[in-house]
């Protein structure tokens, strides 16, 4: 592992006036097996680790009833939550039929939109609530990201994620969002 040089020195331990010295040279440390350590060593901590499992949001999807396709996509207005995700962390949101002008509109943020949510479905039948998603065309997706979050904290289970319609597009540009 470790060598130490020292020269050709044939002298024999002769010391006096005419002897010369012999150069000390450097000791030299041989480095592979230290190498071969940190291989081994990379190499367990490589098999030995576990992988990162990907985070995913679990989905409850519809049944595949055939009778009452058309009944099972409408949502009765009574127990109906839609969400309209803005621009710059901003929520508007309003229950029941979507007016003309926008004036069932109500706006909140990301972090109080659960206090909402929670409220209607307290106050709405099990089998009639359900929440509508609309991501506005300046909405982020980290913002929609957001949003499903909360439908799985507030334990919603019937939420449903639509594109914005232009009625609707332009009730948010008018309102700045």
């Amino acid at each position: 592992m470790a060598d130490v040089d020292l020269g050709g020195d044939s002298g024999h331990g002769k010391k006096g006036p005419g002897v010369k010295k012999a150069k000390k040279l450097s000791t030299r440390v041989d480095l592979t097996p230290m190498v071969d350590l940190g291989f081994l060593l990379l190499t367990f901590f490589v098999f030995s680790s576990t992988l990162s499992q990907p985070a995913a949001i679990h989905l409850t999807m519809p049944d595949d009833r055939k009778d009452d396709l058309q009944d099972q996509n409408q949502a009765k207005a009574s127990g109906a939550l839609t969400i309209i995700l803005g621009k710059d962390n901003s929520v508007f949101y309003y229950e029941g039929e979507p007016s003309a002008t926008g004036a069932n509109w109500k706006e909140s943020s990301l972090s109080d939109i659960r206090s909402e949510i929670v409220k209607k479905k307290q106050s709405t039948p099990a089998d009639d609530f359900v929440v509508v998603i609309m991501p506005g065309d300046s909405s982020t997706y980290s913002d929609v990201v957001s949003i499903l979050d909360e439908m799985k904290i507030s334990l919603v289970d019937r939420y449903a994620l639509v594109n914005i319609d232009e009625a609707t597009a332009k009730l948010l540009a008018s309102k700045g969002k």
